[in-house]
């Protein structure tokens, strides 16, 4: 062995540690003791801010509005003169919020990030389940609200951003069909009858379906145990692919997760996507729910390759049963699973046995081997909470209203109104010198950057470099709520080169992606991954 390898061994023992005892790693982080609202929706912003808001029928929040404001709304079913905040503004850098004013009920709706940044938000409950608000980063802005934006009413839609920066709005309940926003043209939607042949019966099971922009520009679309490819633009479904093995539902109310797995070699003529899902409900849990019988959920994901000619479920077995828990894409390419429970399923006072501890997904490992227990929260997260990713690789928890209105007593889980976060264990303080720190001059942060250009990103590493372990990812910022990230999407970017510029400088060449199919228009996070540690992120504008 040489010298140099001996300097360097406690860092090897390290990482070896961490493999061998992955149960005692992650960290979590109380930001605020109460935020005065539930975190059911949460947004990360590209100006380092955080939108969560909660529905507006739960009554008076614990937070009050400024300057005398209230919300005065002869619609309201609980409070018509209302003086409490029901969404907030959370300043990333300064664990500070500020309170903002939503008119209409956001209850179960959805949204996503338009190019320039604006979070445009659909749809909820009573008079807001036709309106749309938007939310423009600075830092004064508030909500705007379109009362009549939608054609049809969206309770439990999805929404995906597409290729020409439009979002399509999909289902909801008792909407078997689809729209868009902005409108181009008459204010209509379109029929979509995969949503009629996943709907069960009272539990429904086919709401906030997962949507995926695939590869070549159809969207993969999962709903209850089943999925389908479908050109939107021709309202044609291309391909029927196999239900999942065990046939039980993964989607609310029996809410799993699912995520669209990083993409590699973007540049290939021939780029593949999996998808994965996880956790769930049985068929039928959600009936047994309402009669007091609680089912336990499900311990399988489901992994398939959607663009494979003859496409396969592969399944695999979580450490633990889950249900009602966010699926999170990390810098590094791995899956976060974090909050929820192991019994029962979505749905008021339906759930039983939270699950404190996080699974890490690696989707490179061996099957069998892929996942990670994490360090435990103290906090039960249930019903409507939310994770997101934020810039620095931490990943921000809230929420948790298992029953209705704010009740902190006398109940199984109180109203959860505590700000979280959970650093995943590339955060821990033994990798410091290994991981990189994207420096400037070079690539400056909040860059535009456009489709197939060459970019040059200059990083710093305190350590021995492992070169064939660099890469830079880019990770589109989800909209989260209900379990499943509208919108989130990692790509994985080959170096073209990786050179030396200093003393523990280096630079690594990219090219961006070729197309809008592949990486629609928008803001992304950029990371420099060394090792599986990925620095601190830089936004990026792809236009």
């Amino acid at each position: 062995m040489t010298c140099s390898l001996l300097l360097h061994l406690p860092f090897f023992l390290l990482l070896l540690s961490h493999a061998q005892s992955a149960a005692t790693t992650g960290q979590w982080q109380l930001l605020q003791k109460s935020i005065g609202i539930v975190g059911m929706h949460m947004q990360l912003l590209p100006n380092d801010r955080v939108v969560i808001f909660d529905r507006t029928d739960f009554g008076l929040s614990n937070l009050t509005l400024p300057n005398g404001t209230c919300r005065k709304n002869s619609h309201e079913l609980v409070v018509k003169n209302d003086c409490t905040a029901h969404s907030i503004e959370y300043d990333i850098v300064s664990n500070t919020f500020r309170p903002l004013f939503v008119q209409t009920d956001v209850w179960c709706s959805s949204g996503s990030l338009f190019p320039d940044g604006t979070l445009v938000q659909t749809g909820g409950f009573n008079d807001g389940d036709r309106a749309v608000r938007t939310f423009t980063p600075c830092p004064t802005c508030d909500w705007h609200e379109i009362d009549i934006g939608l054609a049809a009413r969206r309770w439990y839609a999805t929404n995906h951003i597409l290729p020409d920066g439009r979002q399509i709005i999909i289902g909801g309940r008792r909407q078997f069909n689809y729209e868009f926003y902005p409108k181009t043209q008459a204010k209509n939607t379109y029929s979509l009858p995969f949503l009629v042949q996943t709907n069960d019966a009272v539990a429904e099971n086919n709401l906030y379906p997962f949507v995926f922009l695939n590869v070549d520009g159809n969207l993969f679309i999962f709903a209850n145990d089943r999925a389908i490819l479908f050109d939107y633009t021709n309202n044609n479904v291309v391909r029927t692919y196999p239900q999942i093995p065990g046939g039980d539902p993964r989607c609310y109310p029996s809410t799993g997760s699912a995520v669209l797995l990083p993409l590699r070699n973007v540049h290939a003529r021939s780029v593949e996507a999996e998808v994965l899902i996880c956790g769930g409900a049985p068929r039928g849990a959600f009936q047994q729910g309402l009669s007091g019988r609680f089912i336990g959920a499900l311990k399988t994901c489901g992994r398939i390759k959607i663009t494979d000619p003859n496409p396969k479920w592969e399944m695999e077995t979580m450490p633990g049963a889950r249900v009602m828990s966010d699926m999170v894409m990390l810098p590094n390419g791995n899956v976060l699973l974090i909050n929820g429970a192991a019994v029962g399923t979505a749905g008021w006072e339906m759930g039983r046995d939270p699950v404190l501890n996080p699974f890490i997904y690696k989707p490179d490992g061996k099957t069998g081997s892929r996942f990670e227990l994490q360090k435990p929260s103290n906090v039960p997260r249930m019903y409507h909470s939310s994770a997101v990713l934020l810039r620095d690789g931490r990943v921000l928890v809230a929420g948790s209203n298992p029953h209705t209105y704010y009740n902190f007593s006398n109940v199984l889980f109180p109203t959860e109104l505590r700000l979280e976060a959970f650093s995943p264990w590339y955060l821990d303080l033994g990798f410091s010198n290994v991981r990189p720190r994207i420096v400037f001059p070079g690539l400056e942060s909040r860059s535009k950057v456009k489709y197939a250009e060459a970019l040059k990103v200059r990083f710093r590493v305190t350590e021995m470099l492992v070169r064939d372990s660099v890469r830079v990812t880019m990770l589109a910022p989800p909209f989260n709520t209900h379990s499943f990230s509208m919108n989130q999407r990692v790509l994985v970017l080959e170096p073209n080169y990786l050179s030396d510029v200093g003393k523990l400088m280096y630079e690594v060449g990219v090219t961006m992606p070729g197309s809008a199919i592949l990486a629609p228009p928008g803001f992304y996070l950029l990371f420099v991954v060394h090792q599986e540690i990925p620095s601190r992120g830089i936004w990026v504008q792809i236009l």
